[in-house]
């Protein structure tokens, strides 16, 4: 059980945790019962709570800053991590603009808007790759190691200048970059297959280009993918790996005196 002066400080790395649950992948799928959420939540903050052992925090005017401060770390945390591994969609509408599966976007029920057709074919992938690797696991680790650069007292240095500015904008700008490499083998074999057909439409006016180049595109990619394959899964697992370098780098600057 917990008692009545350690509680304060479970409430704050039970606002720490949830707020990370919120934005991370895997665990912010809204396929997952809430309860379910709600209770995982509240099991770990429990058994964290007696990890880090923190000093008594008492319930005073600061204490809802620290609350504050604790649901915006437990966010950047889990958003980070989550630009990341959305290098996979961008990369799927890359190769679905090429394809021509542009107009065929799907709903996606864990972000509630339309995502490319096989940038939620690769998303689906990653995700059992995470979970076959025990990636869910590092997400953990990560979360609970948060508190080795930012413990429960200690304030966000970092925030309000422009170095938390720049960092966000490198993992994007990374994040098109990855996404643009895994992307350019299928994309740069349906531009030729593009040239190709231009080239049979100048030659054979006779052939509807229009009605046979589609099918064809989506063929070649298809038998594409299925050559690149094992490249993306040596992708993803890279992924994973930046994925966690990015964030022990927030929680570095974040943490940073």
């Amino acid at each position: 059980m917990i008692d009545l002066l350690s509680f304060p400080a479970f409430l704050l790395i039970l606002t720490r945790v949830s707020a990370f649950f919120l934005t991370i992948p895997v665990f912010s799928n809204k396929n997952l019962p809430v309860m379910h959420k709600i209770g995982f939540s509240l099991f770990l903050s429990w058994i964290m709570l007696y990890a880090i052992s923190p000093d008594p925090v008492p319930i005073n005017g600061f204490f809802l800053l620290l609350v504050i401060k604790e649901a915006m770390v437990g966010l950047a945390i889990g958003f980070i991590a989550a630009i990341v591994f959305y290098a996979l969609q961008v990369a799927g509408g890359f190769i679905d603009l090429q394809m021509g599966f542009a107009m065929a976007n799907v709903f996606d029920p864990q972000t509630g808007i339309q995502t490319p057709l096989m940038g939620r074919y690769l998303y689906t992938f990653a995700m059992l790759f995470l979970l076959a690797v025990d990636g869910h696991h590092m997400l953990l680790d990560g979360i609970f190691y948060s508190y080795n650069f930012l413990p429960l007292e200690s304030p966000i240095a970092n925030f309000g200048n422009g170095s938390m500015t720049k960092f966000v904008v490198s993992v994007l700008s990374g994040m098109f970059l990855v996404a643009l490499q895994m992307a350019i083998p299928i994309v740069g074999t349906l531009f030729l297959a593009d040239l190709a057909l231009g080239i049979v439409a100048r030659t054979v006016p006779q052939m509807n280009i229009f009605v046979i180049g589609l099918p064809v595109k989506i063929l070649i990619a298809l038998v594409l993918f299925l050559v690149v394959m094992p490249a993306f899964f040596v992708s993803i697992q890279m992924l994973i790996e930046q994925m966690r370098d990015t964030m022990v780098n927030l929680m570095e600057l974040l943490g940073a005196a």
